[in-house]
């Protein structure tokens, strides 16, 4: 799909179909005739029966699993809030089509087709301390690369690369959920306390510049987000209205569903946190999606790379849940 205006986006946001009522339970009885205790596969029950909801159908399947890696550049880096210059995206994209980096290695071991998008690299957003880091044509267009780049997947696994996102995030998180820069500004690539507190900084100035005119989820995301940020808000939007689950990477995927979700909040029922990163304001930030993380194993490194990992595990309780016999089939007695 593709939105049409800023009406049209706004429009998908605000109505979103639900899950399948019907295939949701059946999946649930299916579990409760299946070899094993009522519960004893814990979590991974609830993500089988989460994935039958949005799919409709009693037992879900992967069959065309994508990761999808948007790539951006942000004028804010002049600011000095990264460890590495703007010219890294370029080369890291580069490193993406040759298939060395770790999101090729992780998504080929989860059986996901990669997608990477990169988005006018050569044209970084406006530092948003100055003023609005897209225009409006801009976002729109970003929105829309996110939203036709879900194509037919079953799953969709979203990442991005970007450098300086890490503070378009903190800003994003700010404007969206409140509280002090310093809460959601964190290490990113490596820079020290120091660093960080220059970014809080930075933050802070991008809120007071565009203050009071945060007022719709579009406008937070044109004035200080970035095109591989709106491009995941698209695909979330998108995926949404196609009934398609999405499982996010870390701190910056979740940031740019932020600001739908402080205007819609069940925009995050068909979404699954893939991991909990180091970054420190991204368990905050869960919270305040209402996600909880399928693992937690200090990554950091964004690409897609812990919802990649996450996705092997969404595929063992699908397998589970489809591949078990019940206690008929085995000649178990049920208790």
């Amino acid at each position: 799909m593709s939105f049409a205006d800023i009406a049209a986006f706004e429009s998908a946001l605000r109505t979103l179909p639900a899950p399948d009522p019907a295939a949701r339970a059946a999946a649930a009885a299916r579990q409760a005739e299946l070899t094993k205790p009522p519960g004893s596969l814990g979590r991974l029950e609830e993500i089988a029966l989460f994935i039958a909801g949005w799919q409709g159908r009693a037992r879900p399947r992967i069959a065309r699993g994508r990761a999808v890696v948007f790539a951006g550049n942000h004028g804010v880096v002049a600011q000095g809030v990264s460890a590495f210059s703007a010219a890294v995206t370029a080369q890291m994209v580069a490193n993406f089509a040759s298939g060395g980096a770790a999101i090729n290695a992780l998504a080929r071991a989860a059986g996901l087709t990669l997608t990477v998008v990169p988005l006018d690299l050569d044209h970084p957003t406006a530092d948003f301390t100055e003023e609005p880091a897209l225009r409006e044509a801009e976002c729109l267009a970003a929105l829309n690369s996110g939203a036709e780049a879900i194509g037919d997947a079953d799953l969709l696994v979203l990442g991005e690369m970007g450098i300086g996102n890490t503070t378009a995030a903190a800003a994003l998180a700010a404007a969206s959920f409140g509280g002090a820069a310093a809460d959601w500004a964190g290490p990113g690539t490596g820079i020290d306390a120091a660093g960080i507190a220059h970014k809080a900084a930075v933050v802070e100035a991008g809120l007071a510049r565009h203050a009071g005119a945060l007022c719709s989820p579009f406008e937070i995301l044109r004035r200080l987000g970035g095109r591989e940020i709106a491009a995941i808000a698209g695909a979330v939007v998108a995926a949404r209205q196609a009934r398609v689950p999405v499982v996010l990477d870390g701190f910056i995927a979740s940031a740019a569903v932020a600001p739908l979700a402080v205007a819609v909040p069940e925009i995050a029922d068909h979404l699954l946190a893939g991991h909990c990163s180091a970054e420190p304001g991204h368990r905050r930030l869960l919270d305040r999606l209402g996600l909880t993380p399928l693992l937690q194993l200090d990554m950091r490194l964004g690409e897609g790379s812990g919802a990649a990992v996450a996705a092997g595990i969404i595929r063992a309780a699908l397998a589970a849940h489809d591949e078990m016999a019940t206690f008929a089939e085995a000649g178990v007695a049920a208790g």
